[in-house]
């Protein structure tokens, strides 16, 4: 068996799948600005669920040392990146963005967290064929609603339909090299998973509570707010859901 060119097939498809904003393109703008501040509400319950849910309880039997520290590091990495972000793109405007810098935050993390299937997947396929498949088709059902919010952050952040679309993209073949690195470098990259894992957790974490929730609290209608909060809660049972059932 070709491990390597199953890894990258598998990666490939689950990139694919980053390009499910397609089915939005052709909604009208005010339309897709009601329904993406509902599913920012869907985003920040997805990041929350994916950090509390997935990411720590996997990383964190391996390493419970360190593994709460490296969660902390990646909240403070994010919360730098931010202000630098913030700084380069929105100071000679005197604090004006037309692009939120959470946007970018959110392609950093989410190319991370592409990565790090990556590694899963080629550590899966070189273990057993079936183990690589059950793991691809894990990876994929929990991307479908990942991919749906990261692009409802970035239209919420001011990117273009078409923008959002090719960026989220390119931060999903992330997937494929993390296959192909970890392929090349398994002994040496099996060693920086659980950090790997930690940071994206940390990161995810900061841009959930610190950037889009309280973009929820800026509507001043309490029946939308509450439905925001209701999808909220949809993104944590549906990765509570994925947990249960694909482990």
């Amino acid at each position: 068996m070709n491990v390597l060119f199953w890894s990258v097939i598998a990666t490939t498809i689950v990139s694919l799948i980053s390009l499910i904003g397609v089915f939005f393109l052709a909604v009208k703008s005010e339309i897709l600005n009601k329904m993406v501040f509902l599913l920012v509400g869907f985003s920040a319950g997805a990041l929350m669920g994916d950090a509390f849910i997935h990411l720590i309880p996997e990383g964190i039997v391996a390493d419970e040392k360190y593994f709460p520290l490296f969660i902390l590091a990646g909240f403070c990495l994010f919360f730098v990146m931010e202000r630098v972000v913030h700084w380069r793109h929105c100071h000679e405007k005197g604090g004006e963005c037309q692009t939120h810098p959470f946007t970018y935050l959110s392609l950093i993390g989410d190319a991370l967290h592409n990565f790090i299937d990556g590694l899963v997947i080629v550590a899966s396929f070189a273990v057993d064929f079936r183990l690589g498949l059950a793991t691809t088709l894990a990876v994929v059902l929990h991307e479908i609603p990942q991919e749906i919010g990261d692009f409802s952050i970035l239209i919420f952040g001011g990117f273009t339909k078409k923008k959002a679309l090719f960026f989220n993209f390119i931060s999903a073949l992330f997937a494929v090299a993390g296959a192909i690195i970890g392929f090349l470098l398994v002994k040496e990259v099996s060693g920086a998973i659980n950090p790997l894992l930690a940071i994206t957790a940390g990161g995810f974490i900061y841009i959930a509570a610190s950037d889009l929730i309280p973009e929820l609290h800026k509507e001043s209608k309490n029946k939308i707010v509450a439905i925001s909060f209701l999808f909220f809660i949809l993104g944590l049972a549906l990765m509570y859901f994925l947990k249960m059932f694909l482990g």
